[in-house]
């Protein structure tokens, strides 16, 4: 295997590598660094942990060693914690070239990083929906002249979902140069991608790990069929059980909303479980101080979204356990790909009700494996049950006295003022709409009603003779003539 000197990288990005540990190019790496450095656009997936951000940094603080100014590259992230995570990549090697970088996140004071954005610095690192406040608010920086724009996790950046970036993304796109190189990341690639691929202009390189992307074979991957309303007890006593067990081992718990997050949080606590909690509800110095103590295993369990799916630097865990069956495939890939890892034994345990049959069955086609069954002693769950749900209660009750959803209400209003739009206008607009979309469902109802009485009726006609009405006779009716 060629090593980072036959790259093309120059001898300092080379040197910095061996002392970092990096000895051998990754995959991904041997695929992407010639292709940018020969200044063509690249689109490169390939599984989490397999040094994409490296794919990146190295050629493009190459190019920036040869021709330095600010702001020279533009990162463009899904989340906050990523952000962070590149940003020491870049500062790591890019240390002989004095690099300035500078991170735009939200749960950040806005004036301070206004500050960092004016002495242009040379990588700019950001989350798209503070990055557009910053460029619809502000005129003391400009980003028109960027050599790099590079969108890591593109897939989540790019696809409209629950957290859609696509207005932040076209305020950012209108005030970079059309003439760039546009880098793509992603460990999954999703046909939004594909499409791209197929737009890009500038000599577009297009790298794909080999091996598709899936669970390994040292995950034990299992699944425990669950009622809906009992599913808190059943999570309560596997990590009982875990904890009983192995004391050491440590748990990342996923759910699929901030509030569940936080409830679920407060409620293992009540329970003595040392529990934290990682939403994007929390403020940025809450989210970094939860993972430095998961990380340091001063808590064994991580309570969080799917904002810890991919991308953190987390380190292998022993035990995923998903609180809700993810609705797609890639999410659940991603989920349980945070365990197992390097070679390690890890299992995945996915709590399931009556209504996420389908759900699994779509997974198990993904990953091209069934799932086995996760056996429980219920008596034990029973046992715990009318606890769970008292304690569960309790805390929802302190959570909405502590304004939870007003503050999350809160921030979607200073969003839409911040993007110009006056919310309640927006809401009224949101509540014309729900009442035509009802009103519509109601008109389908009674069509496909009518529909089906009409078919009922043809159906018991059909077979039977004509009936004759009284006084009728059969043969040609007699004209009548005119009047």
């Amino acid at each position: 295997m060629a090593g980072f000197a036959e790259l093309g990288l120059s001898s300092w990005l080379v040197e910095q590598c061996r002392q970092l540990g990096l000895k051998q190019p990754t995959p991904v790496q041997l695929g992407c660094i010639p292709a940018i450095l020969e200044g063509r656009d690249c689109l490169g997936c390939a599984k989490t942990g397999s040094g994409k951000t490296a794919a990146f940094v190295l050629p493009i603080l190459q190019k920036l060693s040869e021709d330095p100014y600010g702001i020279f590259c533009l990162v463009l992230t899904p989340t906050r914690e990523l952000a962070y995570q590149i940003a020491e990549q870049f500062r790591v090697l890019g240390k002989p070239l004095g690099l300035k970088d500078c991170i735009i996140v939200g749960g950040m004071d806005m004036v301070a990083q206004a500050l960092e954005l004016s002495r242009k610095p040379h990588v700019v690192i950001a989350t798209p929906g503070r990055l557009a406040d910053h460029l619809r608010s502000s005129n003391t920086f400009s980003i028109k002249k960027i050599r790099f724009l590079v969108m890591d996790e593109a897939d989540r950046l790019l696809e409209q979902g629950c957290t859609d970036f696509t207005v932040d993304l076209e305020a950012i796109l209108a005030a970079v140069p059309a003439h760039r190189q546009t880098l793509l990341f992603s460990a999954t690639l999703t046909d939004t991608l594909r499409e791209l691929q197929g737009l890009a202009t500038n000599q577009p390189f297009f790298w794909e790990a080999q091996a598709p992307v899936s669970t390994v074979e040292q995950l034990d991957q299992r699944y425990l069929l669950v009622p809906e309303k009992v599913k808190d007890a059943y999570l309560v006593h596997l990590i009982q059980r875990f904890q009983d067990e192995h004391e050491d081992w440590s748990i990342i718990i996923f759910t699929n909303t901030c509030k569940t997050c936080q409830i679920l949080c407060m409620m293992l606590r009540k329970f003595s479980f040392p529990t934290v909690a990682l939403h994007s509800m929390m403020k940025q110095k809450e989210r970094f101080a939860a993972l430095a103590k998961f990380k340091s295993s001063i808590y064994r369990i991580l309570i969080a979204t799917d904002v810890a799916s991919r991308g953190l630097d987390i380190p292998t865990v022993q035990v995923v356990i998903n609180h809700n069956t993810p609705g797609l495939p890639k999410i659940y890939i991603h989920r349980v790909g945070r365990t197992a890892r390097a070679g390690r034994q890890g299992q995945a345990i996915t709590l399931v009700t009556q209504y996420d049959i389908h759900l699994v069955h779509a997974i198990e086609e993904q990953i091209k494996k069934k799932l086995e069954e996760f056996s429980v002693e219920e008596a034990e769950v029973l046992q715990i049950l009318t606890q769970v749900n008292v304690v569960r209660r309790e805390c929802e009750i302190k959570l909405e006295a502590a304004h939870f959803d007003e503050k999350k209400e809160i921030n979607k209003r200073k969003q839409l003022i911040l993007e110009g739009k006056d919310p309640d206008l927006e809401a009224k607009r949101k509540a014309e709409l729900a009442k035509i979309k009802q009103k519509n469902r109601r008109f389908k109802e009674k069509v496909e009603e009518t529909l089906k009485r009409q078919k009922a009726g043809r159906a018991g006609h059909k077979g039977r003779p004509p009936r004759t009405p009284p006084g009728s006779h059969s043969g040609p009716v007699p004209s009548q003539g005119l009047a």
